[in-house]
């Protein structure tokens, strides 16, 4: 019962205080001293608990009539926070479980697989939990117009059953205590199971780095800043299309009581192809599996928006797109190490900026995600849409396709012609592979040579 307007603001403010804490974390990971836990190790530990606090107490309704904004924004900026104390470190730890490229982009693609089933796993769980209370739409009288549709919408509000709000609230509450039981059980598998190897997590340098030094040299390496920018129009498009599915089959296909359905055959095709995804990288190369993998999504975005409403041809396209996203939600992760061994070749006399790295590249996945979400709120609002109405104006409809269908065509294509300037192919790849083992060889032949020298001088 939140007023639109501020919980977008509390969404966007969430995003910009990410805009701070990633990289602020990234650097606080990396001037962290080892432990017997790992130098990562401990962030997800300690962050875990207050993560889920946090997550419970922004579903939870307090029953204070002024004062509701300032406690989900509160909330809602904790929880960000102690979400990227988990995520940063999480992310990274693929770099310091192993030294190989093909061990690092195996783990990877073990890692995404869960993921995505997590998502199906949570997807599942809200769904079924939130979805058996049913909430009634509204009809919307045709006489009324534009101009003081939002005044009759808060007429109709205030008939709303009161009994329907309270099971409503209750079924959130519920799902966000289940879904934070399943965040401790994965965290407690994931410290007792998982250990970072100490010669991998060449995290700290010879020579102090400031964090802006640090920084200044993780945004100057062009692979990087290549990488990002494909991504982030690719990922910008995904976002779009997840964001706006739900209403695209309500309102404009008319499949109000499928979608929960639809959004499962995505999230469980994506999962099923990821180790597809895997072994065609290995096989073909990583920027020909970008290009093939989240271009084969273009087709099947223009059918559902072109062809007449039919559940058949929607299921099939559910199934095309999460082949795509498993694409989109494998090769960054996959080609982010390749970046930053590139990025140690250059500068080999400098050291722990890995989690930087990973740092930005969380922040950037959340902030493609805070974009979407105000192009989409913004669009909607300009066309007319009704909260919880029974339909929808044809202006809605029509704004709808364009968010699932036509941006995210745009947005895709545009991001695999920056994708063109990335510089890492896979001959590139076997070049860094080779040079970072000689100068792991040389440097430890030089270690062994000054052990010996001292040893004789003893």
């Amino acid at each position: 019962q939140l007023d639109p307007f501020y919980a977008s603001i509390i969404l966007f403010v969430g995003r910009a205080w990410d805009a701070i804490t990633d990289p602020m974390v990234g650097f606080f990971i990396s001037k962290t001293s080892w432990t017997r836990f790992g130098r990562l190790m401990p962030w997800i530990i300690f962050s875990t608990p207050f993560a889920v606090i946090s997550y419970f107490l922004i579903w939870f309704v307090p029953d204070i009539s002024r004062g509701q904004v300032m406690w989900y924004l509160v909330f809602y900026c904790i929880f960000q926070t102690l979400v990227t104390c988990f995520h940063v470190p999480y992310s990274a730890l693929t770099m310091f479980i192993s030294r190989e490229q093909s061990e690092r982009d195996s783990a990877t693609a073990y890692r995404m697989t869960v993921e995505v089933l997590g998502t199906v796993l949570g997807t599942a769980i809200q769904g079924q939990i939130v979805g058996k209370v049913v909430t009634p739409c509204i009809e919307t009288p045709l006489f009324i117009d534009k101009t003081n549709s939002s005044v009759a919408m808060e007429e109709l509000n205030m008939t709303h059953d009161t009994g329907s709000l309270t099971d409503t609230r209750n079924a959130y509450m519920i799902a966000a205590g289940v879904i934070g039981g399943l965040y401790i059980l994965c965290a407690v598998i994931l410290s007792v199971g998982v250990r970072e190897k100490r010669e991998s997590s060449e995290l700290q340098s010879d020579e102090p780095v400031s964090f802006f030094q640090g920084l200044k040299l993780v945004m100057n390496h062009g692979a990087y800043i290549k990488l990002i920018a494909g991504f982030l129009f690719t990922s910008l498009a995904f976002m779009l299309l997840e964001g706006n599915f739900a209403l695209f089959c309500t309102y404009t296909l008319g499949f109000r009581n499928e979608f929960q359905n639809i959004l499962l055959a995505i999230m469980l095709s994506a999962t099923l192809t990821i180790p597809f995804w895997q072994w065609f990288l290995t096989r073909f190369g990583k920027k020909t599996a970008v290009y093939v993998g989240i271009s084969s999504a273009i087709p099947f975005l223009i059918l559902v928006a072109v062809l007449d409403s039919n559940l058949i041809v929607t299921y099939i396209v559910a199934v095309a797109a999460g082949i795509s996203v498993a694409a989109a939600f494998l090769l960054p992760w996959s080609m982010l190490p390749d970046v930053i061994d590139d990025f140690k070749l250059q500068h080999p006399d400098s050291h722990g900026h890995e989690a930087i790295f990973f740092s930005f590249y969380v922040f950037f996945t959340k902030f493609t995600s805070g974009v979407s979400l105000g192009i989409s709120t913004l669009s909607l609002d300009f066309a007319g849409y009704q909260t919880r109405g029974c339909s929808q104006p044809s202006e809605v409809n029509f704004t709808l396709k364009m968010l699932v269908s036509a941006v995210p065509v745009g947005l895709i294509l545009l991001g695999l012609l920056l994708f063109k300037l990335y510089p890492i192919d896979e001959e590139k790849r076997r070049k860094n592979k080779k040079a970072l083992q000689d100068l792991r060889e040389e440097s430890n032949s030089s270690s062994e040579s000054d052990n010996t020298e001292l040893a004789s001088i003893v």
